[in-house]
């Protein structure tokens, strides 16, 4: 077995200032929010993979129903013997696309990228008892900032999975996906799945589950804050909502203050007032539409070459070819 690797591009003391940034700028707007990648801790990881198998949450055995059917087209198409994957998490999903890349012939390395070290490094391990003879190279980053740290050559497919575009808002996408674009050289291709617009009476329940989880997972990131800037947020205080916006096409979870209060965040010597029933927004969740997305990536310079999706129409995998 190859031993698995680890880059680190965001090390604790960087994850800290861009938490105290984040949380400075979130908790003193109008109204106030907080970006959704520090819901991910151990905890919260472990939460969403919780989230993942729920009976409500439809979005990844959609996708993963959807790999199945066609990483091996995928693996056709791309020829790609580099398998960079953006927020890789636990990389469940992924083993369907190596596995076809290995079916292929072309499966030389493995790099998933992720802003816990925790998860990666588990991650990194298993994928490498898995696929003896594989190259594993965990890249620790933020796939919003350090997209040029990808290890480069050879012939690269990035895949970003799981809806997760969705949670960046237009001009955030837009920087994104250009980012990507550069990150490839012509002929490489990026692997994009999202989630659908679809009756919202589907949608909700998939953020708003009846057994509490997402509930957990959205106070997580009041835990978060408590432990790494110690702030005082009474967690329990807060209710979980969930909301689909019409007019953005996208879904909302927000956490909601059940009384008036104020929190003083020590580490950034702030002192923020909640009232009776105000929001503090914690993420959104695009929905797209296939023409919309496709677009997206025609104006980056991603030419989308196969398109596949479940016959509820709820998601869609986009195979685009940098050109």
């Amino acid at each position: 077995m190859t031993a698995p690797h680890l880059d680190v591009h965001l090390s604790p003391d960087a994850a800290e200032q861009a938490l105290r940034r984040d949380a400075l700028v979130g908790l003193t707007a109008e109204p106030k929010w907080l970006p959704p990648k520090w819901f991910y801790d151990d905890r919260g990881s472990e939460l969403f993979e919780e989230i993942t198998a729920l009976p409500e949450y439809y979005p990844t055995r959609t996708e993963r129903a959807l790999l199945a059917e066609h990483a091996g087209a995928v693996a056709a198409a791309t020829g790609a013997d580099t398998l960079v994957e953006l927020g890789s998490g636990s990389s469940e999903k992924t083993r369907l696309l190596l596995d076809a890349m290995q079916e292929q012939g072309t499966l030389r390395r493995y790099v998933p990228q992720d802003v816990s070290r925790s998860a990666l490094a588990a991650a990194t391990a298993e994928v490498a008892a898995e696929y003896p003879g594989v190259q594993v190279q965990g890249v620790v980053g933020d796939f919003t900032a350090d997209l040029e740290a990808l290890p480069r050559g050879n012939r690269r497919m990035i895949a970003f999975l799981g809806g997760t575009l969705g949670n960046l808002v237009p001009a955030e996408r837009t920087a994104f996906l250009a980012a990507v674009r550069a990150a490839l050289v012509d002929g490489e291709h990026l692997l994009l799945g999202v989630g659908l617009v679809t009756d919202p009476q589907v949608l909700v329940p998939a953020y708003d589950d009846a057994a509490g989880v997402t509930a957990e997972f959205n106070r997580n990131v009041l835990h978060v804050l408590n432990r790494e800037l110690g702030a005082n947020f009474d967690v329990d205080a807060f209710e979980h909502v969930a909301v689909w916006d019409a007019e953005q096409e996208w879904i909302e979870m927000r956490l909601q203050a059940t009384r008036a209060m104020r929190v003083h965040v020590a580490e950034l010597d702030l002192d923020v007032s909640f009232a009776a029933g105000e929001q503090l927004r914690t993420e959104v969740s695009a929905k797209f539409r296939l023409e919309g997305v496709q677009a997206e990536l025609a104006a980056v310079g991603l030419e989308v070459a196969g398109t596949w999706t479940d016959p509820d129409q709820r998601f869609a995998l986009l195979l685009a070819r940098a050109t």
